[in-house]
């Protein structure tokens, strides 16, 4: 028996608006939107019982100042094996390549971009 029943990144940016934009391009909806004055702070994005977190400076400072010192924020990375590598670079079209399209010595074809918050995000499949 797991005692682990889901595991899901937060990633810390500047604004988490564009950030849960890149990921409504994908299909994901946001399911969870929380205000941090005007803007929001925090934001879920989900898809098919995936979910990926974003998280602003600004809010880890409100909710959990002696940890904001450690934050890097665009310093995380994201490996998401899909279906279709080629659709999914099409709906992220615009968003910076850091990793060239590749095949890998694991066998996977890849392409790694940067979401609007500076993260890599690594999209994957098998071909």
């Amino acid at each position: 028996m797991s005692i682990v029943r889901r595991i899901s990144p937060v990633l810390v940016v500047d604004e988490v608006t564009p950030c849960a934009r890149f990921w409504e391009r994908l299909g994901f909806t946001r399911t969870v939107e929380i205000a941090l004055g005007e803007t929001p702070g925090f934001v879920i994005v989900e898809k098919d019982g995936l979910e990926v977190m974003y998280q602003s400076v600004a809010s880890v400072r409100a909710e959990l100042p002696a940890s904001v010192s450690s934050l890097v924020t665009g310093g995380g990375c994201l490996y998401v094996e899909v279906a279709d590598l080629d659709a999914t670079l099409r709906a992220v079209d615009g968003s910076p390549v850091v990793v060239p399209r590749r095949t890998t010595p694991y066998g996977m074809t890849e392409c790694g971009v940067k979401d609007p918050g500076g993260h890599v995000i690594v999209f994957a499949t098998r071909p």
